[in-house]
């Protein structure tokens, strides 16, 4: 039996969470990996499933993950939402059934890289 079998899915956005992404997206270059990012792996991988989730292609993100020892973290990158326990991303808002909450977390929304 895969060990992985009964392990949720946690999807993890590229940019922003695992590299040092500022905002200045350059199609053909994906930027260093970000201080504590393999760590982190390290830790939550033993308990999850853990899927690259990113819009670049798909190749290219796969060759990052190879030039930074961390392939064998995910087993899987996409740029499709599929079914996940949580998804972990610099630019999303967590919804607590409070529209208008939400609108003023829309509203006043800022990326950490540019606190």
């Amino acid at each position: 039996m895969d060990k992985n079998q009964y392990k949720p899915t946690i999807l993890i956005d590229l940019d922003g969470v695992l590299n040092t992404y500022d905002g200045n997206y350059v199609k053909d270059y994906i930027p260093p990996i970000k201080a504590g990012a393999k760590e982190f792996l390290e830790t939550i991988y033993k308990k999850f499933k853990l899927v690259l989730f990113t819009t670049r292609d798909i190749n290219f993100a796969k060759e990052w993950l190879i030039n930074n020892c961390l392939e064998h973290y995910f087993i899987d990158v996409t740029n499709t939402k599929v079914p996940a326990y949580l998804m972990i991303d610099d630019r999303c808002l967590c919804f607590s059934g409070d529209y208008n909450s939400l609108q003023k977390d829309i509203t006043n929304f800022i990326p950490w890289y540019k606190n």
